[in-house]
């Protein structure tokens, strides 16, 4: 027992912005939901990058700061397929992205906001991980329907 009352099994924890659930999305080109993913509030990003990616067929992978990891980018760039993730302002070497491609990262920006506007998925009523990302997914075939 680490005394969190399972909180880590059910994706919740505290982040900066308090107690909550991320959610991590991989959208394909059309701003379709490829792959969904819950974790506590105060996971990284780049921890669930190759979760994203895994299994799943792309030509280029679009993310933020949040994802540059040396590892990742070079991971996506040995299966063919291009990375635009900008450097984070700290390292050495900053890497250079194409910046046309880099706007079609909103993308996955407008496909979360689509997901907040139903309330239930906003301020998260389901208290176990299974249920909300059970949610999540009529959700998402609700947008994928419109």
């Amino acid at each position: 027992m680490d005394g969190s009352g399972g909180q880590d099994e059910q994706a919740s924890g505290r982040s900066r912005g308090g107690f909550g659930t991320k959610v991590h999305v991989g959208v394909n080109g059309l701003g379709l939901p490829v792959k969904l993913i819950l974790t506590p509030g105060r996971a990284a990003d780049v921890t669930q990058a190759e979760a994203l990616i895994d299994g799943v067929p792309f030509e280029v992978a679009i993310a933020d700061k949040g994802y540059d990891k040396q590892g990742l980018v070079e991971e996506i760039e040995a299966r063919g397929a291009g990375a635009v993730i900008p450097a984070r302002r700290n390292r050495a070497v900053q890497r250079d992205i194409d910046r046309e491609k880099y706007k079609d990262r909103n993308l996955a920006e407008r496909f979360r906001a689509k997901l907040k506007v139903y309330r239930r998925i906003a301020t998260r009523y389901e208290k176990t991980a299974r249920n909300f990302l059970g949610m999540i997914h009529v959700t998402s075939i609700m947008l994928l329907l419109r």
